[in-house]
């Protein structure tokens, strides 16, 4: 078919049911039982992977205003449209490990209670699905930095992945208390 005989709304749809017949998450696929999805990411020399529900949003890294009086973890605040959200090194919080800010530096930025917290990790890879083999083979987490928030690994796409909780990570009382 050639593309100057259509209007350009005519052209437009033909490309958008060319790429829905070549889209390769079909939403069969997607919304299949058994299937978990999560966004993964990088702190320090680890990867990990959260359940897609609980992270919020991904932001690229924003000025920072230091907040006096706190541990070395948690960054300062930053203003994310118009609400200040506290902002944690998570490989500083977990190993220690200051988080180098490079273009592929983020904030994945989870619900805590009455508000949001940002946690700074070295870089997101975005979406991963796990299915049932998956989480029938994972391995249990023996870091014990780690194994409070991520009780297993899994292997996705040649990778391994801590599941890691977000939930029980703003929980943690040595979280939520930041104060030096």
């Amino acid at each position: 078919m050639n593309d100057s005989a259509l209007s350009p709304f005519e052209i437009l749809a033909r490309y958008e049911r060319l790429s829905l017949a070549h889209a390769s998450g079909t939403p069969e696929k997607l919304e299949a039982p058994g299937l978990w999805r999560g966004i993964g990411f990088r702190a320090g020399s680890r990867t990990f992977v959260s359940a897609i529900d609980e992270i919020n949003e991904l932001l690229a890294v924003p000025v920072l205003t230091p907040v006096p009086g706190t541990l070395p973890w948690l960054l300062g605040v930053a203003n994310v449209r118009g609400n200040l959200v506290p902002v944690v090194d998570l490989g500083r919080f977990l190993f220690g490990e200051r988080t180098a800010t490079t273009e592929r530096t983020r904030l994945l930025v989870v619900r805590q209670g009455g508000g949001s917290v940002a946690l700074m990790v070295d870089e997101v890879f975005g979406q991963r699905t796990v299915d049932a083999e998956q989480h029938r083979d994972a391995e249990r987490e023996d870091d014990p930095r780690l194994s409070r928030f991520a009780e297993e690994r899994v292997a996705v796409d040649e990778q391994r992945f801590a599941l890691f909780s977000m939930n029980k990570l703003v929980r943690a009382p040595d979280f939520r208390q930041a104060a030096a």
